[in-house]
């Protein structure tokens, strides 16, 4: 199958076009509060901070360019967390999910505000989001979800969805039944990112590009940031590098792994996107662990992404994290598979991107026992519409004021985290558990039994406590 451009930022932040560059921090400077990493986490902090501090000193630095790493290449699923109810319940109890919940679904209207308010034109689109079975293994796999969310009393949140009703969003050979998630959205997420940066620059935000963290340090009543040209001492900060701080050396290092997902964007084919009938613009994704997600777009195009990239030894990328066109042929084959239309039309650009996930397969925003440095992690896929709410959470932190954000139950010390194993049985353990995973869910696709020791081995994580899929 045909790929046009195959590279490490993808079609999102093409079709945004590239801002123009910024400058590297080259000397030393104070903040009230230095933030590190610029995807969204980062940036939503940053908004908040000089919301509702106009004259706060807030310093940004990012290792590369402001919303080029996941937070610019995601599928631009603006979800709320009641997909992920049932984890929350189990992690925090009823009531304590049931704020996250609703903080996580205002923050979808949020966004959709933020950016009519800013005119920033980022598609976004209040679609819902389809979770479908493609297999008699998947078939109901919401039910443990349904079931905590009815027990909460969120009984018309979610609609049960047979084949007819599945179809009637969306036709393909493979679905099965479904459940549509109505609090969900799609968006452009370079276009929002790349607005987000523009409406900080605005605000007096201190952005720096270029200027990875070498070092950090607390002491002195305060923190200091180091990059290769210059420092940042600050009151405070924000640890916001997402995948980037999974790595040796960064506080959240053995509480978080990391993988990658990669997608494809077709050429644009309306006709076939008339006929499935996908026209609302619903998210979709399958019930697979490494689950297959897909939306479309403005101009007819398909976008497809599967979450089986490999995992990242010692939370370095060496480049596949980006670029795997092994991976990629399997994400061709599954758009395939899912909608044959696509076969022999162009996929005109491919693309992957780190993912940080954590032990309970849900986001955490953390303090650090100073309480002059907090952090968030483990978004897992889930991220562009949480990370408002977490930049809320975060900046209230920063600021010391007690809010509805700095009380979300979401907020942990970091030692509430579940360590991960140690290299390098992280990355052997991992890369295993994952060849495993994905002969069963072959298998299953297939319609035979997975074999034995696949079976056997893709239980493991959950034995251990650690969560896997959605």
């Amino acid at each position: 199958m045909e790929v046009g451009t195959h590279d490490a930022h993808g079609y999102w932040i093409a079709e945004a076009g590239e801002p123009e560059p910024l400058q590297p921090l080259r000397r030393d400077i104070e903040a009230d509060v230095v933030v590190v990493g610029g995807g969204f986490t980062g940036m939503w902090t940053a908004w908040h901070l000089t919301s509702a501090e106009p004259g706060a000193r807030v310093v940004l630095l990012e290792s590369d360019r402001f919303g080029f790493g996941p937070s610019g290449r995601n599928g631009g699923f603006c979800d709320a967390m009641w997909v992920s109810f049932a984890s929350l319940v189990e992690r925090f109890g009823v009531e304590a999910a049931t704020e996250v919940g609703r903080a996580a679904d205002d923050s979808i209207a949020q966004i959709g505000a933020f950016a009519e308010e800013q005119g920033i034109d980022c598609w976004f689109n209040r679609s819902g989001y389809l979770n479908v079975s493609t297999a008699p293994a998947q078939d109901g796999s919401w039910d443990g979800n349904v079931e905590a969310m009815e027990a909460a009393g969120f009984r018309d949140l979610p609609a049960e969805l047979d084949r007819q009703g599945v179809a009637a969003i969306c036709r393909s050979p493979a679905f099965r039944e479904g459940l549509l998630y109505r609090q969900a959205a799609t968006v452009q997420p370079a276009r929002l990112a790349f607005g987000l940066r523009d409406a900080l620059l605005e605000a007096g935000a201190s952005l720096f590009e270029k200027s990875a963290v070498i070092g950090f340090e607390e002491g002195g009543g305060g923190v200091v940031a180091h990059t290769e040209l210059g420092s940042v001492r600050a009151d405070r900060a924000v640890l916001a590098g997402g995948a980037g701080m999974a790595g040796t050396g960064w506080p959240f290092a053995g509480r978080v792994t990391m993988a990658s997902s990669h997608m494809v964007i077709s050429e644009s084919v309306p006709d076939l996107i008339e006929e499935i009938g996908w026209t609302g613009g619903e998210a979709i994704s399958d019930c697979r662990a490494l689950l297959n997600y897909f939306r479309t777009t403005p101009d007819g195009r398909i976008a497809f992404g599967w979450g089986g990239g490999r995992i990242a030894a010692g939370g370095r990328r060496r480049g596949t994290s980006e670029v795997d066109p092994s991976v990629t042929r399997r994400v061709i084959e599954h758009a395939v598979a899912y909608f044959p239309g696509l076969e022999g039309k162009r996929f005109e650009h491919a693309w992957g991107g780190p993912i940080d996930a954590t032990a309970s397969h849900l986001p955490h925003v953390v303090r650090f026992p100073s309480g002059r440095v907090f952090g968030a992690i483990g978004y897992t896929g889930n991220g562009v519409g949480p990370s408002q709410m977490v930049g809320r959470c975060l900046a209230s932190l920063a600021r010391g004021v007690e809010d509805r954000y700095s009380t979300l139950p979401l907020v942990e010390p970091v030692e509430a985290l579940t360590r991960v194993p140690p290299e390098p049985f992280r990355w052997l353990g991992g890369a295993v558990i994952r060849a495993a995973i994905e002969n069963r869910e072959a298998a299953e696709m297939a319609g035979v039994p997975p074999d034995p020791i696949s079976g056997g081995i893709s239980k493991i994580p959950g034995l251990i406590g650690f969560h896997i899929g959605r």
